[in-house]
């Protein structure tokens, strides 16, 4: 089988379930695993490099509302490579190439791959997502076993965090301006023994005011803006730790283990646990400002 995979959540379910060697072309953001790096890349960003958070926001807005792709597809690459099966997404216009311009390439080009689209919006949703990409490249036994490891860990942290306090946690999801968190993100902070104080599981991240996000009265500020790893975001994170004077502020991998709807959701879980329920050392993957 030979796999073309659109968002950076699906290669690394591919190379999970042990489907690397099928995958031919990935984004350009796909790198994980390292590997992954190695595949033909059929689709870029046609944002600007260098802007800030605010340049970001505002090119992302004028894009949508022009009703412009924030995406390039290689349609050349993408014929070339002469895919079964094209795994893209239909959740958010901002991750990743829409399922509609991949239809039309496709159509286009006279391409016979089937597209398989993964719209996860909870953390059962990403399990679930987990299996059917086994099911699609005939890899349903290491689905299972993925799933069911994935399934032990966040037990464990459960078991972990049961009968603790719940502190109140802010998740930012932007800063400039500043955005609460959406589909699972508002659940991980639950499973990791904390309460959201803005933000509803499953369903789109939404714009708020720094007035909102102060009033919420958090215990605990986690700075996780979407596409940053965890040095990006820890600058954002001291950008406006002025803003809640003596309330923690972290800064985690947004990147590799908020955005991403795939099985480092769990090291997300397990930071956000460490960072609420601190056993001495730093939790991995996050870190104070």
């Amino acid at each position: 089988m030979r796999i073309v995979s659109l968002i950076p959540s699906a290669t690394e379910i591919l190379f999970a379930l042990g489907a690397g060697d099928d995958v031919v072309g990935v984004t350009f953001e796909c790198d994980h695993p390292a590997e992954a790096r190695e595949r033909r890349v059929v689709s870029t960003s046609a944002m600007p490099e260098g802007l800030t958070p605010r340049g970001i926001d505002d090119f992302v807005g004028a894009a949508l509302a022009a009703g412009e792709d924030l995406y390039r597809l290689d349609s050349g690459a993408l014929a070339e490579l002469d895919a079964d099966l094209v795994v893209t997404q239909d959740l958010c216009a901002v991750c990743a190439v829409d399922v509609g311009t991949v239809d039309d390439a496709l159509s286009y080009l006279g391409c016979r791959a089937d597209v398989a689209t993964i719209d996860p919006h909870t953390l059962d949703d990403v399990l679930a997502s987990v299996r059917e990409v086994g099911r699609l490249t005939g890899r349903e036994e290491a689905a299972a076993t993925l799933v069911a490891s994935l399934d032990a860990r966040l037990q464990a942290v459960a078991d972990r965090v049961a009968g603790r306090a719940r502190p109140r946690v802010l998740v930012l999801e932007w800063t400039d301006p500043p955005f609460a968190p959406g589909h699972w993100i508002p659940e991980m902070v639950v499973r990791a023994g904390g309460e959201p104080t803005l933000g509803v599981a499953g369903t789109r991240s939404s714009r708020i005011t720094w007035d909102d996000a102060v009033g919420s009265r958090p215990d605990v500020v986690v700075c996780a803006p979407c596409g940053f790893g965890l040095d990006g975001s820890a600058a954002l994170a001291a950008d406006v730790r002025h803003r809640f004077p003596g309330v923690p502020v972290w800064a985690v991998d947004a990147d590799g283990h908020f955005a991403r709807p795939g099985p480092r959701l769990v090291d997300g879980v397990e930071a956000l646990a460490g960072i609420l329920h601190l056993h001495g050392d730093e939790p991995r993957a996050a870190r104070r400002v």
